[in-house]
Formats: structure tokens, C-alpha cells, sequence
């Protein structure tokens, strides 16, 4: 064996070495005894294997799928409008104000948050309503934590109903070229369930009759650790802004006229989003500082870190090589089995974003069902755990600074059930429609 092939076998397992630590940071949310989050070690982790390979940097930037960062951009500008413009907080506080049973209210704001998460993306949407629901639950005496534990869910679940309402789902349309329309028009079915069967648990199953949970007293209790999971901690800290109708109206009408891009013409999405963001940061009154402000640049950043660390781990060929290895074994990937249980194993092991980008790769060529199942699973399983979603741990956050606790258990009476159901249904329907 020469010299070049013993470099190189060393060189693939140091890249495999990387991976594996990076992946391990997906999992723990960061590295023990190191001031790491999953950015900053998706972030290290592309430093190291263009060290170790002697990747050229314009070939790791290659490996970055531009139009996927571009609309995630865009869309974290539009979100930015809506949020400076107090939209969110408006209809949160609208629908609190309407002569609703107990129930109906929670129909509403599952309906809500689910309808807006599906454009303006589901950690938004979190981020916005999540005091003003507490708050109205309060003063109206209920128990808030079905209404916030919904609130998390539903975000998520109506999230999955297109291919902007969150980043997996971005970087599966991109990847896969999905269409708009023709994904929505498959997604829809599942959403729609899912968030009736989320108002049924929440309004008639366990818990649902239970008292006013015990207060944490002081609400100064210390923050879950959201900050480089994709988290605009300057957002989590800002106060709800007052509504401002001019530019809440620029955002609808920027978000309306994307909408009938994506749907109606073969517009490249990334480019239509991008000017959509262009036109919203020419403004008079919002300077634009206050906008990229509340840009999630740590998302940003771990998805062109994960980018890098999987294109180099690509290259050692064992990837394809496990793939292949289960093939022989009557497992393929872009089975509808196989694919539902590693998505929904793998994101809840280290994250939906990740989980996506090691799965994709293995996909290639094999229709649009199984990116649609791909972005389905990978969305849905985030409710099954308290830590499955960033959605769920901004609400906890949130929460908490109110004097409610939400802990892992009062999660999973609620997460674990709605994501085996949810997951049940994108089983029966993918084999429905196919």
C-alpha cells in the first residue's frame, strides 16, 4: 500500500472522526466543557475537514446549496417586517378577545398559529405569541399549559403544510425541486388532520379539566439553552411591538405576493423571496439594522457548516457504502418504511435540520412522495419531545418568564400521542395517494 493511499485512508478517517463529534454536537445541543451550540460546532466542524482534506474553500462553498441559505434569508426578512409591525401580537390578542368557550379559544389559536406558521415559519410564530397566549390565559383563569403545549405543536404540525413554513422544509424543496402547489396540495391532508386530532387531546383528553397549574413564583427562572439552536435571542428578549398597520400591510402584501409566485409561476423561489426582501428593507420608518437584527445568522451559519461537514464525509465513500449495505438487506431508504422510521429516529436524535441533510443525499431520483414524506416526518416528530423542536423549547422559555412551567413530562402527555398519531396519518395517506 503506498504512501498516497495510507495519507489518504488516514485523511477519510479523520473526516468520519469530525462527522461523528459534529453529529454528537446535533445531539447535545453542544459539546460538554466547551462554549459550543450546534452552530458553533457545525461551524467548527467545516473548519476541521477543510483542514484535514486540504479542501479548497471555493469547493466547500460549493457544497453550500445557495438557493436553500437564499430563501432562508428572505423569509427571516419578511418574518422580521411582520414581527416589527406587531402583527402577530395583534391577532394573537384579537382572537383572545372573541366570546369563545374554553375550547373554542383553543380551536382558534390551534388554527392560528398553525395558518401562520405555515408562511412566516413555526420558531416565529413561537417567539410572538407565546407571551400574549400566557398572558390572556391568566387573566381569563384557565389552565395555560394546553393552550401553550398547543400552541408548540400546532406550530409545528402547520409548519409542514409547504415548503417555506420551516428550514427543513426549504432545503427538501431546493434539493428535490419540489413544486409549491403540488406539495401543498399532498401536504394539506395530514396537516389538517393532525391539528384536529391535536384540538381533540387537548380539549377532551387527559389534563383537559385539570386546575391552574402551580406558578415557578418569582418567573426570573433560569432560560432553557435556546440560543444557537436557530434562536433569535435578541427576538426572545424583545418586547411585543405595538401594531403598526402600514407595515404590517407591506409584509402581508410582499408574503400574498410570493405566495402566488410560488404557486402560479416557475419563478426560481430563492430569487422571487429575495426581492420580496429587497423591497421590504427600502423603508422610510424601519430602519434596516432593526431588521437583519432579528435575523437568525446561528442558522444560518449551522446549515453551511452541516453543508461543508456532509459533502466531506460524502467523499470518503462510507455513506454509500452503509446505504448499499442495507439494500442488500432488503432495507432502501426511499422506501415509505424505512424512510418514515429513520426520519423520525434521526430528528429526534439530532434535530430535524440535520436529520434532513443526512437523508436527502439518499433520496436522489426517487419521486416527490418521499420528499414529501421526508418533509412530513421530519416536522411532525418534532412534537414527540420537549427537546424535538426549537419551537417547543421557545415556548418553555418563554413560558417560564411568565411563572409557568412547562417540564418534559406535561410535554410528552401531549407530544407523544399527537406525534404517533400524526405519524400514522402520513403512514396511511403517502399509501393513500400513492
Amino acid at each position: 500500500m503506498s504512501t498516497a493511499t495510507l495519507h489518504h485512508t488516514a485523511t477519510d478517517w479523520g473526516i468520519v472522526a469530525v462527522f461523528a463529534v459534529v453529529y454528537l454536537g446535533m445531539f447535545l445541543g453542544g459539546l460538554p466543557r466547551l462554549k459550543l451550540d450546534r452552530s458553533g460546532v457545525a461551524l467548527l466542524g467545516a473548519i476541521a475537514v477543510i483542514g484535514l482534506s486540504g479542501l479548497p474553500v471555493e469547493d466547500a462553498a460549493r457544497s453550500v446549496d445557495l438557493p436553500t441559505i437564499v430563501l432562508l434569508f428572505a423569509f427571516m426578512v419578511v418574518s422580521a417586517q411582520m414581527r416589527l409591525g406587531g402583527f402577530y401580537g395583534a391577532v394573537t390578542r384579537r382572537v383572545g378577545a372573541m366570546p369563545l368557550s374554553r375550547n373554542g379559544l383553543l380551536a382558534a389559536l390551534i388554527v392560528v398559529s398553525g395558518a401562520l406558521s405555515a408562511v412566516f415559519s413555526n420558531d416565529i410564530i413561537c417567539l410572538a405569541m407565546t407571551p400574549v397566549v400566557a398572558r390572556l390565559c391568566l387573566q381569563r383563569g384557565l389552565n395555560p399549559l394546553p393552550f401553550l403545549i398547543g400552541l408548540a405543536c400546532a406550530a409545528n404540525i402547520g409548519s409542514a403544510a409547504t415548503l417555506i413554513g420551516n428550514p427543513q422544509n426549504m432545503l427538501i424543496g431546493s434539493v428535490l425541486q419540489l413544486p409549491f402547489g403540488g406539495y401543498v396540495r399532498q401536504a394539506l391532508g395530514p396537516v389538517l388532520i393532525g391539528l384536529g386530532f391535536l384540538w381533540v387531546w387537548l380539549a377532551f383528553g387527559p389534563g383537559s379539566g385539570s386546575p391552574h397549574p402551580p406558578s415557578t413564583g418569582s418567573g426570573q427562572a433560569k432560560p432553557l439553552p435556546l440560543a444557537g439552536d436557530g434562536v433569535m435571542r435578541e427576538a426572545v428578549d424583545a418586547e411585543d411591538p405595538p401594531f403598526d398597520p402600514w407595515q404590517t400591510a407591506k409584509g402581508l402584501a410582499v408574503a400574498g405576493a410570493l405566495l402566488l409566485i410560488f404557486l402560479f409561476t416557475d419563478w426560481p423561489r430563492d430569487v422571487a423571496a429575495l426581492v420580496g426582501a429587497g423591497l421590504l428593507l427600502l423603508s422610510r420608518r424601519l430602519h434596516s439594522s432593526r431588521v437583519l437584527g432579528l435575523i437568525d445568522w446561528p442558522l444560518l451559519l449551522l446549515f453551511m457548516g452541516l453543508f461543508v461537514v456532509n459533502h466531506a464525509f460524502e467523499t470518503t465513500g462510507l455513506a454509500a457504502q452503509a446505504v448499499a449495505w442495507l439494500g442488500t438487506q432488503g432495507v432502501h431508504l426511499a422506501d415509505p418504511g424505512p424512510l418514515l422510521v429513520a426520519s423520525a429516529v434521526l430528528s429526534n436524535l439530532v434535530s430535524n435540520v440535520p436529520a434532513v441533510m443526512l437523508l436527502l443525499p439518499h433520496l436522489g431520483g426517487s419521486g416527490e412522495q418521499a420528499g414529501v414524506m421526508l418533509a412530513l416526518v421530519t416536522t411532525f416528530a418534532g412534537n414527540l419531545l420537549l427537546v424535538g423542536s426549537i419551537a417547543n423549547l421557545i415556548v418553555a422559555d418563554l413560558a417560564r418568564q411568565q411563572g409557568i412551567e412547562i417540564d418534559w413530562k406535561r410535554h410528552a402527555i401531549t407530544g407523544i400521542p399527537v406525534t404517533l398519531a400524526t405519524l400514522a396519518v402520513v403512514w396511511g395517506w403517502i399509501r393513500l395517494v400513492a
